[in-house]
């Protein structure tokens, strides 16, 4: 499951694990313009860990969920 809202700054999604015995903590993933940010609660600390990816990271992510083992360089157009 997932929700999806549009703030002034951000568009945030949170994906909630509904699977089996050893569910995962919410994830919150908020969507700037220059940067994407994750956040998941460290269930043991109770503190929030944040990931950090610029847009290159992000583009670069979505192109390796549907590609092959293996080492890549995307070129960017434009």
């Amino acid at each position: 499951m997932f929700t999806i809202e549009h703030d002034f700054d951000a568009t945030v999604i949170t994906l909630i694990d509904e699977g089996g015995v050893a569910l995962q903590e919410d994830v919150t993933i908020c969507a700037f313009e220059d940067c994407v940010t994750l956040e998941q609660l460290d269930p043991l600390t109770g503190e929030p860990m944040r990931l950090t990816l610029s847009m290159a990271q992000l583009h670069d992510l979505a192109a390796a969920l549907d590609l092959p083992e293996g080492s890549y360089r995307l070129t960017r157009k434009g």
